[in-house]
């Protein structure tokens, strides 16, 4: 069933003064931007990744999603898993299984090894679901997780929404 286009919330000034960005704002087809913001993970109890040098995709009614550098993850923690899909702007994703402290989170991970010219900054960069990891968190903030179980957003303060995810937002 499709639904009309939810009213944006208003953007708010955090404690700096910096407004909120609406995703609403964000575009369609999706931006690539590379960040210098600390980007890391945890799972079964273990810091897993970090870095200041991954990029995030922003697009229309999504919370961005964060790509890491290979090597901001711990040795051992990636393995290839099962699966693929298609996306329409970034092309063929490959699936990873993120393992450590005894947990694994399987195909929690994803990644485009050829990806679309658009993208191809982000070739074998790994993208996640937060909400299959311990925690994450932009420069010290904990994320929430974008609702549902398609999409891999990253939901922080400096971020307004409302999301796509949830049960009745796929038309939007």
């Amino acid at each position: 069933m499709f639904r009309s286009r939810p009213k944006p919330e208003k953007p708010r000034a955090g404690p700096d003064g910096v407004l909120q960005e609406s995703v609403w704002d964000y575009p369609r087809p999706p931006r690539l931007e590379r960040t210098h913001r600390r980007i890391e993970i945890w799972l079964g109890g273990e810091k897993i990744a970090d870095t200041t040098a991954a990029y995030r995709v922003l697009e229309t009614s999504h919370p961005p999603g964060y790509y890491l550098p290979p090597e901001a993850f711990s040795p051992g923690v990636l393995s290839r898993a099962q699966g693929s899909s298609m996306c329409e702007f970034k092309g063929a994703a490959t699936y990873w299984t993120l393992s450590a402290g005894g947990k694994a989170a399987q195909a929690a991970g994803w990644s485009y090894e050829s990806p679309t010219p658009a993208f191809r900054d982000i070739a074998g960069y790994i993208a996640l679901y937060p909400g299959q990891m311990d925690e994450c968190r932009v420069d010290g903030e904990i994320v929430i997780p974008q609702p549902g179980t398609f999409y891999g957003g990253w939901i922080t303060s400096d971020v307004a929404g409302p999301f796509k995810g949830a049960a009745g937002t796929m038309g939007w």
